[in-house]
């Protein structure tokens, strides 16, 4: 399938000889489970010089955006994490802070969901968008989102989408409410992009979650523009979950807006992420994950990202769990 990598294993190893992982990122390149131990060391950070922040910004013309495409399948060694408990804290939530936006239209959805146009308004149609980026030399796409943080100005996406394979991402925009190469809300480039110290040390798939402090655009900074969605950490399991992003592998084409809801489980083999039901492709990377989501208003807490897939199950999709490390993430970003 065009855009979803496949992954083969050196002899013997757990997931080379069971199972194809995907991640959603349309490079078609990826991360598997590693095993690494909750931290206590900080998240990584990658400044972005103001010249680099200028070029990423005119480099992302409407017919780049469009023809963003997936890269070549790449081959990894899989390693499984024996099923680590998440680290143990206690649950902290963000509030939303979203300006007033048209409300969608309440019973249309449905739940359980398993991908199909977000055809509602509400603050999810600023605050989501796609994110682009070059990774060795080509263009690429994910997703991401807004979220309420001090400095007006931080988008949480998954690890993969700021760093992979040993390199950060450059030419690194973020585009809220995304649609037909048009970025209604501008494009929002990097000032520095941020991952958890598992992902960036090993790209352990348990913490594939990244985040980007964008620069200020006409004297404006995000959040005042588009709002920002409340987050979540240390929530448990089994919840009632919704997912956003913007796939772009077949079927899809990265031009729409898509949606999916369930009830959540925990990942039954490899990792300890959240699992639901769910047909997005590549692209939707970093797209989040909210609970407690009103429909009315688009407005929830953002708890995981979308982040992979095992080939034998190409309609589950799985998010990391939102952890200390995540928590240390977002507050490093916000702090910023």
């Amino acid at each position: 399938m065009r855009g979803i990598p496949r992954v083969t294993g050196t002899p013997g190893s757990v997931l080379g000889t069971l199972v194809g992982v995907t991640v959603l990122l349309t490079t078609g390149a990826l991360a598997v489970p590693a095993g690494a131990a909750p931290t206590t060391s900080g998240p990584a950070v990658s400044p972005v010089s103001a010249d680099a922040q200028l070029r990423a910004r005119e480099f992302w013309t409407p017919e780049r955006m469009r023809a963003a495409t997936p890269l070549d399948l790449a081959n990894v060694n899989g390693r499984a994490d024996g099923r680590s408990a998440p680290a143990k804290g206690t649950k902290f939530t963000v509030a939303p802070t979203t300006p007033a936006r048209t409300p969608a239209d309440v019973g249309i959805k449905a739940f359980p969901n398993s991908g199909g146009p977000w055809t509602g308004g509400g603050a999810v149609l600023s605050t989501a968008g796609r994110v682009f980026f070059s990774y060795q030399g080509r263009t690429a796409s994910c997703s991401g989102n807004a979220v309420t943080s001090a400095n007006k100005s931080t988008v949480i996406t998954a690890g993969h989408c700021v760093k992979l394979q040993g390199a950060w991402h450059t030419d690194w925009v973020f585009v809220p409410g995304y649609h037909d190469g048009q970025a209604p809300y501008g494009k929002w480039t990097a000032s520095k992009t941020l991952s958890t110290p598992q992902w960036t040390a090993s790209e352990d798939i348990n913490y594939d979650i990244g985040a980007a402090v964008v620069a200020p655009l006409d004297g404006k900074r995000l959040t005042d523009v588009v709002g920002g969605q409340g987050l979540a950490f240390n929530t448990g399991y089994n919840l009632a979950m919704y997912s956003f992003g913007f796939p772009a592998a077949s079927p899809y084409d990265g031009e729409k807006f898509i949606y999916c809801s369930g009830t959540t489980t925990r990942d039954f083999l490899l990792s300890k992420d959240h699992g639901m039901t769910c047909n997005m492709t590549g692209g939707s990377s970093g797209g989040p994950w909210f609970t407690q989501f009103n429909e009315s208003t688009g407005t929830g807490l953002l708890t995981s990202v979308n982040s992979f897939k095992y080939n034998f199950l190409p309609n589950r999709m799985y998010g990391p769990y939102f952890g200390a490390d995540a928590q240390n993430l977002y507050q490093t970003a916000q702090s910023s």
